[in-house]
């Protein structure tokens, strides 16, 4: 039996950055482009700014709504949503009219995920201060994604760079608000979510590394007792259940464990103990995408470059990585592309 290919959607990030000129540029990727059929939606004249940064077109299909988009691998369906003129913002500055219609068009794209109509989503670099400021007053991307599809518990930012994945227990909150945070059944939940996320990828077995809190590990309790009242336990309870799962290790080393002692999934306890290791190591190859909801949505882990936007400067990697991404969690093929 012949198989569908995926039907993915897209959208051009915050139009005050790169995410316009990443998506005409990986969109030339004749390999990512056969994988799947494309819905674009976002305002033509972003898009044509986007093409005008990259010095390349993007060959589109225009609709005037979903309702006329066929599975058709290799096309790119665009639907022009007509919500934002390049005259509202400048290039390379913050602008909250630009976040209110990033928001927007997120919402718009959500919609026909949550309806089954979109089998995954791949979105250009977005600035959170601009959402905000535009009105989309949530914790992060992640949480008004899960309010857009209803989704409640059980959902996580995970990064990747090539056989490498990354998350964390707690994410974007202040660093004193970290300790309280950590508890035995987070813990529990999201080496579960890790070890479902790296199955659902095609990993049949994922080994997991947790970090610990504390320096060294918190020296027996002599620097912090996170370690001892928390994070094993809660290790122990889910080697206990089959999980393939070891730590607390200090986190000063655990990258370096990688040439020694290689591990699929790196579980942080706080978002720069997992970033700052990942980004050193390939910041243009990185991926993050948010695990656990209806839909798996990714987009590349830098973000949207306002010193760059305009330039014709953008990295498209992270953007291929985000869409070979997208393409390997919506398709029943777990196999890279």
């Amino acid at each position: 039996m012949t198989q569908t290919k995926p039907m993915i959607g897209i959208t051009l990030g915050d139009a005050t950055g790169i995410g316009s000129e990443l998506v005409v540029k990986s969109l030339q990727n004749q390999e990512i482009l056969e994988a799947a059929t494309w819905f674009l939606a976002g305002d033509k004249r972003v898009l044509r700014q986007g093409e005008e940064f990259a010095g390349m077109k993007l060959k589109v299909t225009e609709v005037e709504s979903f309702e006329e988009v066929k599975h058709n691998s290799g096309v790119i369906y665009f639907q022009d949503l007509k919500n934002l003129s390049p005259e509202d913002y400048e290039v390379g500055t913050l602008s909250p009219h630009s976040g209110k219609m990033t928001g927007e068009t997120l919402a718009f794209i959500l919609k026909l995920a949550k309806e089954k109509k979109i089998d995954g989503v791949m979105y250009a670099p977005l600035n959170k201060e601009a959402l905000h400021r535009g009105g989309h007053h949530f914790q992060d991307e992640l949480h008004y994604f899960a309010e857009l599809l209803e989704c409640k518990e059980g959902f996580s930012e995970i990064n990747v760079m090539d056989d490498l994945w990354v998350t964390r227990l707690t994410s974007h909150i202040p660093i004193k608000d970290v300790s309280k945070n950590i508890t035995r059944e987070k813990v529990e939940q999201r080496i579960a979510f890790a070890h479902d996320t790296l199955k659902k990828a095609g990993i049949a077995n994922p080994k997991i590394v947790v970090s610990a809190l504390n320096p060294h590990a918190g020296e027996g309790g002599m620097i912090g007792t996170e370690e001892i009242d928390t994070i094993i336990p809660a290790i122990e309870t889910m080697k206990s259940k089959g999980y393939r799962v070891e730590g607390p290790y200090p986190a000063d080393t655990l990258f370096l464990r990688l040439n020694k002692d290689p591990f699929d999934c790196l579980l942080a306890m706080y978002h720069d103990q997992a970033q700052t290791g990942m980004k050193m190591l390939g910041f243009n190859r990185g991926v993050t995408m948010s695990g656990g909801l209806p839909v798996t949505l990714t987009t590349p882990a830098h973000g949207t470059a306002f010193d760059i936007a305009g330039k014709g400067k953008a990295d498209p990697g992270a953007t291929n990585a985000a869409f070979r991404m997208v393409l390997r969690m919506s398709s029943d093929r777990k196999v890279k592309i």
